[in-house]
């Protein structure tokens, strides 16, 4: 029978484990050269600023020189937060013999085997490799503090084993190298050792998974597989390379050659650098674990042979087992005894299940036993790996002495901005290229404009529409009925007041003449007809505009009437209605027109899959350079930038691998599309369809045009029309001022005519002065005395006044284009004229007196109604032209007609 699992030995071997203590340092101060260098090199108050930071790093290189702590996950913490402050001060404080560093910090560690070595360096690379030695060697501490009798604790113990192993890993690779360069170094933190503790560690953490598996009960073959490794492991911790090749060859020699090659492994640990540095019990303990567990894997691998009854093999197992085992018990200086107990325990089960085996086989199998070196080698897998430290040493999230950026990380951080920039950029620009690329494709396809045409569903282009909106906005056509019609009351409205202003001239002079009759030569104004030339002349005008501005009005309107039809489909709503529709064949042979519609229907439906997935991409660029700050990794970086720089520009390699995997996927999916659409064209008669929706284009742009051509027109008439109001209202004004004026003038004449036919004396008046200009002040009495008999005096050589300034200046009024150019102005030198009548509003106009006798001729009725009376249309003879404001509407020309406005087109 075969021996029971339960019945090997190395349970017994639970607390036969190996820690390493820590290595030793001397006191230092590290909180005044980093804050005179921060002084120098920066400022004061930086110093200042940094204080916090300066004294946490003092505490901590203090808790690291002290005794170690009870815990031994306390003192975890501490050298990990350590090495991530220096971390953080080798790249912000040059610590070396150079004059321009700092070089008053010595470093000083003894070595953890030989206490008596030393070494001590100048630079903080020693610090940080003595650092991660000790933080392995209490991850070590830690997984043999823990209670392996439970599998609670082996698991515990497996992990802090595994972390150890991390530990020195990291040491191997990024410290041990930095840390021996130059004369003072000790072996314990060479790149050798540390790979031989990686190993070490490693074995433990196999050998708490073993125990695990044998307190689960696992099946002896998986047993096997799991010793077998603790085999390997232990001999690549004496030394040994990790080849698969050394590893077969060991294990086809036989029985003896098996024992030359622990022999090898003792070699490796006595020579050069790892030579007479470890205790010799270390050695045997290597050498008995390494033995133990490759016996142990031949025993309950035999186990599994023995039931698949592969007797032969089994047997060869066993002696192969017992043959390390013989081997190892040579030499056990310095073994525990535990560990000799479970190898002789080991080695006697494997005896009694050889000799059940061998009888078997003698009596019942008769199989030829093979050799040992014939055998394959054992199957073997490792449960466990070196933990990654690079998380829990990464120093990057840290914030200690943020403030500080030295120039060389400056530079290199806008070095490693360029090139995500030049990343970004490149990749947006695939991106934007694929969405250009798909529109114009869809639009040479007519895609997928005509799949909405086909249910119904067209569109104009979107310059076309919104030009069609703001017709709408503003009325449409059907609008246009309304804005001539104000045009007609404009210009009606325009008529009746030139007509008012026409019959207040008339009226005035009908009534002048009247007088004239009346008094004969005793009437001695002038006539009406030559003070109000100008003001007629204006009129006659300003009637020979609207009568030209009618003429381009009936134009209009029938432009409106010939184009009615034309410009009816902007009336349309909505504008979609007047398109064309895309029908469907009339006859179909095999039916297929909603197969291929819905193909197409998908293939664009995929394509703006792809076209929304750009869109993702593209922001998901934007957002990953926005996170990206790699400063902090920058400030904890000992080694090549361009290294860091690699590995971080490699964060964008997924998503540019997305964009060029979306940018082929488009590519094929349009050349599908293409194919598609051929088909669906053919069927639908689509050139056809697209030939009668261009003509609809061109009609709706053509009805546009003529809309905007004929509402230019009548903005343009409904402003003349309102500055022609102005105008005619400014004049009609002044000729209600003249016929006041004219009024006063004809009441003061027909007082004075009938004191003469009364026979009153005006000598006083003669005395102050007659009406040859001299004007009393405002406030005298208005008295002239008459000097001698009056002489009868021709109108016509009557003396002249004097030059007065106008008292009515019309406004400049704008110049009306379209209708005609505005009338010259009227302000020409005027002849001067005896009457200066006083502005009274409202003053009626004086009934026809009585005839009465002629008054004497030498009197002169051109002087001032009024004392201080001046009036816009007399006294200006003294005038130089152009000395009047340009009046509204004296145009030199009559209204032009409509070859010479914009305001009509035909």
């Amino acid at each position: 029978m075969a021996a029971s699992p339960s019945s090997s030995s190395v349970a017994a071997t639970t607390n036969i484990m190996l820690a390493i203590y820590e290595k030793k340092t001397s006191s230092i101060d590290l909180y005044r050269p980093l804050r005179n260098y921060i002084s120098l090199t920066y400022s004061e108050r930086e110093a200042f600023n940094l204080e916090d930071d300066l004294e946490t790093v003092k505490q901590l290189r203090s808790d690291v020189e002290r005794v170690p702590d009870p815990t031994p996950s306390t003192r975890r913490d501490l050298l990990q937060n350590y090495f991530k402050a220096l971390c953080l001060i080798e790249t912000r404080f040059p610590i070396s013999p150079d004059k321009d560093h700092i070089n008053t910090v010595m470093f000083l560690w003894f070595d953890a085997f030989k206490q008596k070595q030393k070494a001590s360096q100048q630079n903080i690379h020693l610090e940080k490799a003595a650092v991660l030695f000790n933080l392995g060697a209490v991850y070590s501490q830690i997984g043999l503090s823990c209670d392996r009798t439970t599998v609670e604790g082996r698991r515990l113990a497996s992990h802090s084993f595994i972390a150890a192993a991390g530990a020195f890993a990291y040491l191997r690779d990024n410290a041990a190298t930095k840390a021996s360069v130059g004369s003072s170094t000790t072996v314990d933190i060479s790149v050798e050792c540390a790979g031989m503790l990686e190993r070490l560690m490693l074995a433990q953490a196999q050998e708490c998974v073993f125990e695990n598996t044998i307190a689960k009960g696992s099946t002896p073959g998986v047993c096997a597989k799991i010793s077998r490794q603790l085999v390997v492991s232990f001999r690549f911790s004496c030394g040994f390379t990790t080849s698969q090749s050394n590893i077969r060859a060991f294990l086809v020699i036989d029985v003896i050659e098996v024992g030359l090659y622990y022999e090898e492994a003792l070699g490796a640990l006595n020579v050069a650098p790892l030579k007479d540095h470890f205790d010799k019990a270390w050695v045997t303990h290597v050498q008995l674990k390494a033995a133990l567990f490759y016996a142990e894997a031949c025993y309950r691998y035999s186990l599994e042979l023995h039931e698949k009854e592969e007797i032969a093999e089994e047997i060869a197992r066993l002696k192969s087992g017992i043959s390390a085992l013989t081997e190892a018990k040579k030499s056990p200086k310095g073994a525990a005894a535990q560990l000799l107990d479970a190898i002789s325990k080991l080695e006697a089960n494997l005896h009694r299940n050889l000799d059940r085996a061998v009888k078997e086989n003698d009596r019942v199998y008769l199989m030829r036993v093979p050799s040992p070196s014939s055998l394959p080698p054992l199957p073997a897998f490792s449960m466990v790996k070196p933990m990654a430290m690079n998380e829990v040493l990464d120093a990057s999230k840290e914030k200690m002495f943020a403030s500080l950026v030295p120039d060389s990380s400056a530079k290199a951080l806008s070095r490693y901005t360029e090139m995500v920039d030049d990343v970004i950029r490149t990749q947006a620009e695939k991106l934007q290229q694929g969405s250009e690329l798909t529109r114009v494709r869809l639009k040479e396809m007519d895609l997928p404009d005509s799949i909405l045409a086909l249910e119904g569903n067209m569109t104009l282009p979107a310059d076309l529409k919104e030009e069609v909106e703001a017709v709408q906005i503003s009325g449409g056509p059907a609008a246009l009925e309304a804005e001539l019609q104000q045009l007609r009351d404009l210009r009606r409205v325009n008529q009746e007041l030139l007509v008012q202003t026409e019959e207040l001239l008339q009226k005035e002079a009908t009534e002048d003449a009247q007088f004239r009759s009346q008094f004969g030569t005793r009437w001695t104004r002038p006539q009406s007809s030559t003070l109000t030339k100008n003001l007629q002349d204006r009129l006659n005008r300003f009637a020979g505009n609207l009568k030209q501005a009618a003429e381009s009005d009936a134009r209009i309107e029938r432009s409106v009437r010939d184009h009615s039809a034309l410009m009816s489909i902007l009336d349309r709503r909505p504008i979609e209605s007047a398109l064309p529709t895309l029908a469907r064949p009339i006859m179909s042979l095999d039916a297929t027109e909603d197969a291929i519609v819905g193909a197409l229907k998908q293939s664009l439906r995929q394509l703006e899959t792809l076209g929304a997935q750009r869109a993702g991409l593209e922001d998901m660029l934007k957002e990953m350079k926005r996170k990206d700050d790699i400063l902090p990794k920058l400030m904890t970086s000992a080694g090549s930038y361009e290294d860091l720089f690699r590995k971080e520009i490699s964060k964008y390699d997924h998503i540019c691998e997305e964009i060029a995997q979306n940018i082929e996927a488009q590519e094929q999916l349009l050349m599908q599309i293409q194919a598609q659409n051929e088909e669906f064209s053919a069927i639908f008669n689509l050139e056809d369809y697209k030939a009668s929706r261009e003509k609809c284009y061109k009609q709706i742009q053509a009805a546009i045009a003529k809309y905007r051509e004929i509402k230019e027109n009548i903005n343009e008439g409904l402003k003349f029309y309102v500055t022609l109001q102005d105008a005619i209202t400014n004049i009609k004004q002044q000729c209600s001022d003249f016929v006041m004026t004219r009024n006063i003038q004809c009441r003061e004449m027909i007082e004075d005519v009938q004191r003469q036919m009364a026979g009153l004396n005006f000598q006083d008046r003669k005395t102050s002065g007659s009406y040859d200009g001299s004007y009393p002040t405002v406030g005298q009495p208005h008295q002239t005395p008459r000097t001698s008999a009056p002489q009868q005096r021709d109108p016509q050589n009557s003396p002249q006044p004097h030059p007065q300034t106008p008292y009515y200046r019309p406004l400049e009024q704008p110049m009306v284009h379209g209708y005609g150019h505005p009338p010259p102005p009227y302000g020409n030198p005027q002849p001067s004229h005896p009457y200066q009548p006083a502005p009274a509003p409202g003053a009626p106009y004086p009934p026809p007196q009585a005839q009465q006798q002629p008054l004497p001729p030498s009197h002169e009725y051109g002087q001032p109604a009024y004392p201080g009376w001046r009036g816009p249309y007399y006294n200006a003879h003294g005038q130089q032209p152009g000395s009047f404001p340009r009046p509204p509407y004296a145009a030199p020309a009559p209204y032009t007609y409509p070859n010479q406005s914009s305001y009509y087109k035909q």
